[in-house]
């Protein structure tokens, strides 16, 4: 590492993880989002711009070690904004890295890339057997970030791992989470992973803990140095006590993408 890590998006909730949990790692933190992040922290660096202005990200990425690209919208909404805000701000912080001489971009992808994949009948789900199959718009620019990081490793030879984060909250919420669960601390451990691999090329891994009730086959995720600690089992007990046993009948629990292959994520839901 000859510089600090760019992580963009650096405000919202998993930039604020890895805010707190990268320099316990060795890594110095260089925060740009399009407000001011709260509760600085020493040796912290800010930007406060958009991560669509591309010379904001060009001039935000000089001397980093790796750009990590958080920033975006984090669930379905309109074309024109998920168009804006995902896949020109994916471009742009591949382009900015390219620009700026930056080895290494970490992107948050997410299972909805490939959310109309089933769920596997029994044994673990590998990347190469989830192809793109998006589940919304939020889905579709998933997709595309995964094929600018596959061009810009192969065309200039960056590394670039994405992530198809599953769900990355303090602690897991619903039944079908129990599976798809990715812990802050996890969530710590396998960007450090990402950025610390030796030549990782181009990588697509699932980012989840290390969860009993996994489907998704974490050994690409490990071969970078993954190492999960946590298990959503802990909270089973209390959820289905609380919401019942999961329906491995029902859409959301028998497809990738879950509740967003339902018609309650048909786009007419959505406004401008």
């Amino acid at each position: 590492m000859t510089g600090p890590v760019l992580v963009t998006g650096a405000a919202g909730r998993i930039g604020t993880v890895l805010r707190g949990g990268l320099p316990e790692r060795g890594w110095a933190v260089r925060c740009l989002d399009i407000v001011p992040v709260a509760d600085e922290r020493p040796g912290e660096e800010q930007f406060v711009a958009d991560a669509t202005d591309l010379v904001a990200m060009v001039d935000a990425a000089q001397g980093a070690s790796a750009v990590v690209h958080l920033a975006g919208i984090s669930g379905e909404s309109t074309w024109p904004a998920i168009r804006h805000a995902n896949i020109d701000g994916t471009y742009c912080a591949l382009e900015a890295a390219r620009l700026a001489g930056v080895p290494r971009v970490v992107l948050a992808s997410s299972n909805h890339a490939t959310g109309y994949t089933p769920r596997p009948d029994g044994g673990l789900l590998r990347e190469a057997d989830a192809p793109h199959r998006p589940d919304t718009y939020y889905g579709v620019s998933k997709v595309a970030m995964e094929g600018l990081g596959s061009l810009y490793a192969d065309r200039y030879g960056l590394d670039v791992v994405c992530l198809r984060i599953g769900s990355a909250f303090a602690e897991p919420t619903t039944t079908r989470q129990l599976s798809t669960w990715l812990s802050p601390a996890d969530t710590v451990s396998l960007v450090h992973a990402a950025l610390s691999a030796p030549a990782p090329g181009f990588a697509v891994v699932w980012g989840v803990s290390d969860n009993t009730r996994n489907w998704w086959d974490l050994t690409a995720a490990r071969a970078l140095g993954y190492d999960p600690q946590d298990d959503a089992e802990v909270y089973a007990e209390a959820l289905i006590e609380q919401l019942g046993e999961p329906d491995l009948a029902d859409q959301v629990h028998r497809t990738v993408g879950g509740e967003y292959t339902t018609a309650e994520f048909d786009s007419e839901h959505f406004s401008a």
